[in-house]
């Protein structure tokens, strides 16, 4: 089985990630490099930290009006991220020109598509924050909307909270990939996450990939925090 843990490198420093990489290389299946990260170093930095060999989720969350995605994906794509993000509260033809324009730099510079998935609804969001929004229902009910109109738009699968696994799943088959952060393993804090599951459970219930940051990376030995995760999931 692949490892299906990222790890979360939230921080602008290079030397921190670089640290960070090389030791967790082996121990998990890849790292999740968001804004904070890409807003200090920019594509050479990610560009730096692919040369480790170690997949690499680029978390930008890319949210414009279409052919300001597709050009933003020309530059990210290039760099040859395992997995790369769009919000699909974008919308329909900013998700279209997404998918095309992944397809085609994959297939001009002949290397493996990455995946390309859409975020629906941020895991620091609950009922509560939703009618500000200017959302009705659920968060789970938004969140099926938005995946359904990802799979629709040829998106090869959603980032969703640990709670949506199950009804995604059952309305976009199992072969839609969900990527799950909010999670959180037994006795960690919370922190801004609202919507979590453990490593454990997430994964049971369907999770491809699932995306931890600081239980591990703000531990005093995050190999050895990854290896309790890793145990926990096999056992």
């Amino acid at each position: 089985m692949i490892n299906p843990i990222f790890v979360a490198i939230d921080t602008p420093h290079m030397k921190t990630a670089l640290d960070l990489v090389n030791s967790l290389a082996g121990h998990v299946g890849g790292v999740k490099l968001g804004l904070e990260f890409f807003c200090a170093n920019g594509l050479p930095g990610i560009s730096d930290l692919s040369q480790l060999g170690i997949p690499i989720f680029l978390d930008l969350k890319l949210h414009d009006i279409p052919n300001t995605v597709a050009g933003a994906l020309k530059s990210t794509v290039a760099i040859r991220p395992a997995i790369i993000n769009v919000h699909s509260s974008g919308g329909e033809a900013m998700m279209r020109q997404a998918v095309s324009t992944v397809e085609e730099c994959a297939a001009n510079e002949n290397f493996e598509k990455p995946l390309l998935i859409a975020v629906t609804l941020l895991t620091s969001l609950d009922d509560e924050d939703l009618p500000t929004l200017g959302f009705s229902g659920t968060p789970q009910r938004q969140v099926i909307r938005l995946a359904t109109l990802s799979q629709r738009c040829g998106l090869d699968g959603v980032v969703c909270s640990p709670l949506e696994i199950k009804p995604i799943r059952e309305v976009c088959g199992n072969e839609f990939k969900l990527v799950v952060p909010g999670i959180r393993p037994e006795g960690s804090d919370m922190g801004d996450q609202k919507r979590t599951l453990t490593p454990k459970q997430a994964l049971e219930m369907g999770a491809d990939y699932i995306v931890i940051g600081r239980p591990i990376t703000s531990s005093d030995d995050p190999v050895a925090a990854v290896e309790a995760i890793n145990a926990t999931i096999s056992s």
